[in-house]
Order: structure tokens, then C-alpha cells, then sequence
């Protein structure tokens, strides 16, 4: 993972360049598509950072803009670097399109932050945990297929202990009812439990608990939610900040400045009634010696 980190965060830069680009020039997606002979949709693919892209319908972008010849290069190169496979292409149809997008984004981020009132994050759950939930969720899938999907979870989580790039700082708020929740037997539950305190121990990783106490707060109305932050790389714009929420049917993300702003007042109002992270062990071993029997 540390060596491929694919071509997510190069295809968004592009698409939000070109889309830029077309606003300033008053042309609309319709009008785009039209002068360059193509569909609608695949105009909103590439701004959207949904696929790889051609240098050559870069150019033709850019013409039709009236991008200046040094911009109209820098993206062309750009392009380039959008044809890139992150290590998950390995894994084809056991990751749907919408998480594709995330997954990429998550090998990227320098900083995660995790709000779960319902299962252990994917990053910390433990493989008979993640088959359990598979289990429930998708009881149609194949038995080889949620074996590849459990495979991809675990692969994800290489790089909480990478080198290079270095390990992104993880930070996760979870609800007392998720170590409560029974997934799987009492073994399964004791399992994760005890995971959850060893990577605890990681310098870069942190787990507080939200107790049952705490009462109505803000990631009732919020729902769970990841945020991801970037590093500084080689460009001058960074990529920019992204809160991530899961669906039924897909993923949301916003990385509108204002929307970042919401999710983190969400975030620091979570954060004042949580217990520490001393006190917060201590919860999950009561909980595990108790409930589970760990």
C-alpha cells in the first residue's frame, strides 16, 4: 500500500481544476459536451474525479476554455498521473464503485477522524467481526466473495503501522452501545474488544468512548461520519478536507469549506463529552470482563 497509493487524489485535483476552468468560462456541462463531442456524463465523471482521463481531452478542455498554454500543460501532465491502480483494484467487484472513491482517499489522508455509534470502524475491526457484520448485511453474498470483502477491510488496515508514507493519526469516537452490540458470539465480541485496546497502543491511533450517559448530543443529528484530511504534497493547493457518510446505497462527500467547519463543531461538542482515553480503556476492559466475558 505504501508504494501505490493510487490515483484518486490526482484525478479529483484535475476534475476540480477543469471544472473551475468551465465555470469561469460560462459554459455549461451541456455546452461542454456538445463542443467536445461527447456525453454529458462523461464530462461529470471526469470533474468529479470519478476515472482516468486523457491528456488529449485534457487539452481540448482547455482549449475550449481558453485555459493559457502553461495551465493547459500542467493538467495535461496531470492527467498523466490519473491512469495510476491503487493496490484495491486487486480486489474488482468486492468494492463497489462509491467506496472505491474512499478507499483511495483513505490511503491518502494524513489525518482520520471516526464518529461510529453502530459497528467498530473497518480500520479496527477484527476478521471474524467483519465476517459477522457481512453476514447480517449482505446474507446473498457468496461465501468466496464476503471472504474478499473481509480481505479488503483487513488489507485497509496496513496502513494504521506503515512507513511510507507515514502512518496517518487516527482518531475515533464510539459509542458505549457499540462495544455493547453482540456481533457474532461472545468470543467474536471479546476478540474485537481486545483489539481495540491493543492498537490503542499505537502512537497514531486513538479510541474514546461516548458513554450511554452522555445523553441527546450532536452525532444524533449528524450520524456517523469520517473526516479526512491531507498532507501538503508537491502542489501548491492541497487536496482539500472531505467528511465521508455511507448510505444504504452509496457515499457522500463534502468538502465544501463551510460543510468541513459543520462536521468539526460536531466533532470538538463530541469530544467534551467523551471519556479520555485512560478512562476510555477502562470502559472497554469493564465491558469485555463483564458483558463478553473476555
Amino acid at each position: 500500500m505504501a508504494e501505490d497509493m493510487g490515483s484518486t487524489v490526482p484525478r479529483r485535483q484535475l476534475g476540480r481544476a477543469l471544472r473551475q476552468l468551465r465555470t469561469e468560462a460560462g459554459v455549461t456541462l451541456d455546452a461542454s459536451a456538445e463542443a467536445l463531442e461527447c456525453s454529458r456524463q462523461k464530462v461529470w465523471r471526469i470533474e468529479s474525479g470519478l476515472g482516468s482521463v486523457r491528456s488529449v481531452d485534457v487539452r481540448a478542455m482547455c482549449q475550449l476554455y481558453d485555459a493559457n498554454p502553461e495551465l493547459t500543460g500542467a493538467l495535461a501532465a496531470l492527467a498523466s498521473e490519473t491512469k495510476a491502480k491503487g493496490w484495491w483494484h486487486a480486489y474488482g467487484d468486492a468494492i463497489p464503485d462509491w467506496f472505491e472513491l474512499y478507499v483511495g482517499l483513505e490511503s491518502a489522508a494524513s489525518r482520520l477522524r471516526f464518529y461510529k455509534n453502530t459497528l467498530v470502524p473497518g480500520l479496527l475491526q477484527t476478521r471474524r467481526y467483519a465476517l459477522g457484520i457481512y453476514r447480517v448485511d449482505q446474507p446473498e453474498m457468496s461465501e468466496e466473495d464476503r471472504e474478499l470483502a473481509v480481505e479488503l477491510r483487513l488489507q485497509r488496515q496496513s496502513l494504521l503501522t506503515r512507513r511510507l508514507p507515514r502512518a496517518p493519526r487516527v482518531q475515533v469516537t464510539l459509542c458505549e452501545s457499540v462495544l455493547l452490540r453482540p456481533v457474532g458470539d461472545a468470543a467474536v465480541m471479546a476478540e474485537q474488544l481486545r483489539h481495540l485496546l491493543e492498537v490503542t497502543d499505537l502512537p497514531n491511533v486513538s479510541v474514546r468512548i461516548l458513554p450511554l450517559a452522555a445523553g441527546p448530543h450532536n452525532g444524533n443529528v449528524a450520524g456517523e461520519f469520517v473526516m479526512l484530511e491531507f498532507p501538503p504534497g508537491n502542489r501548491s493547493t492541497p487536496e482539500p478536507a472531505v467528511v465521508y457518510s455511507e448510505s444504504l446505497t452509496g457515499g457522500l462527500y463534502l468538502d465544501r469549506p463551510a460543510e468541513f467547519a459543520s462536521y468539526e463543531k460536531v466533532w470538538t461538542s463530541l469530544g467534551r463529552l467523551a471519556f479520555d482515553e485512560g478512562q476510555s480503556k477502562n470502559v472497554i476492559n469493564k465491558i469485555l470482563g463483564e458483558v463478553h466475558h473476555g
